[in-house]
């Protein structure tokens, strides 16, 4: 007569419940960390986008200045700030940088220069800041802000 053993049949059953149990776990916190991956790269995709477009709209903010300097009398345009695609904000500031400071004084409200050289080449220069801030938060929950400045001969 053989005698059957009951307790190790229920011993194997006990460890295949528990592996299962480790194998959902494991492939549980996989999945959670890659939808967490999966949300970050999102957010990464769409400030790069942003912070890229703020590098373009910089360097057509700065081209804007060089065309309203060249369409006015010397001194007379200090810049401006304005919205561009109801996202960024544009401020443009304009320094000039003359060997007569008589030239910024008598065409500005206020003195624009913001150097005095005595050497006639470097005569007729420009300082053009460009700021780039993305103010709308329903795009972006982080402040995205660029500031580019140019110094260009006129």
């Amino acid at each position: 007569m053989q005698r059957k053993n009951n307790i190790l049949k229920k011993s194997k059953h006990g460890i295949a419940l528990i592996m299962a149990i480790m194998v959902i776990v494991i492939i549980a916190t996989i999945m959670a960390l890659s939808l967490a991956l999966t949300a970050t790269t999102a957010k990464r995709t769409n400030n790069i986008y942003l912070y890229e477009q703020s590098i373009l709209l910089s360097k057509s903010a700065t081209e804007y200045a060089l065309l309203q300097i060249a369409q006015n009398n010397p001194c007379t345009y200090i810049g401006n700030s304005f919205l561009a695609e109801d996202i960024y904000t544009v401020d443009i500031d304009v320094r000039y940088i003359y060997d007569n400071v008589a030239i910024c004084t008598a065409n500005s409200d206020t003195n624009r220069s913001y150097a005095v050289i005595t050497t006639p080449e470097q005569n007729g220069s420009v300082l053009i800041d460009v700021a780039i801030s993305v103010i709308d938060e329903n795009i972006t929950s982080e402040p995205i802000r660029y500031f580019r400045r140019t110094i260009q001969k006129l």
